[in-house]
């Protein structure tokens, strides 16, 4: 596999090499000991998760804080999107930085986004199957989020607006500058 940083401190683009012959393909998904050696990041997943969607629907800004915070492994299985981590680490050199990438599943790529990293979607394919590790177990009462259509981040989600569609829940986040005065400022 080959392990990219990105412009966001300890998000990583992982390229599996893919070994075809004619029966098809196979490729190592996770491999702990080569992520640690490549990353420098010990990762111990506990939680597998699996979404469905149609083109358009847009999942995110999402994180959980505190001692449930999150760090994924996220990749698609089916279909084609566009894959956002947004960083929200106060203490962080990349703090309030986007990245953002294609996964889908011709490119079997996958994106690791550390714990403090707020994440989201939006499926460019007619579906997508989206498949998440996770290294901590959910917990409600610790969900966040920042709105997808900040515009101070000015996201490019590749898909117009008026096709968007995204939950009640997720049309309610604050704004990242919100988000910052509501849970990273000293009060």
């Amino acid at each position: 596999m080959e392990v990219l940083k990105t412009n966001i401190n300890g998000c990583f683009e992982i390229n599996p090499k893919l070994i075809y012959d004619r029966r098809g393909y196979f490729y190592e998904s996770f491999n702990k000991r080569r992520f640690q050696e490549q990353t420098g990041i010990h990762v111990q997943f506990v939680q597998d998760n699996q979404s469905f969607s149609e083109r358009g629907v847009l999942r995110g800004l999402h994180l959980q804080k505190g001692i449930y915070a999150q760090a994924k492994l996220v990749s698609v299985l089916k279909g084609k999107v566009l894959d956002v981590a947004l960083d929200l680490r106060k203490e962080s050199k990349t703090f309030g930085e986007v990245y953002s990438t294609i996964l889908s599943e011709e490119n079997k790529k996958q994106l690791f986004v550390p714990r403090g990293c707020a994440h989201g979607f939006v499926v460019l394919s007619e579906t997508a199957l989206f498949f998440y590790k996770c290294d901590n177990f959910y917990n409600k009462d610790s969900e966040a989020g920042v709105i997808y259509n900040d515009k101070d981040l000015a996201i490019d989600w590749q898909i117009a607006e008026s096709e968007l569609i995204i939950s009640d829940k997720d049309m309610v986040l604050p704004s990242f500058k919100e988000y910052v005065s509501q849970h990273l400022e000293v009060k």
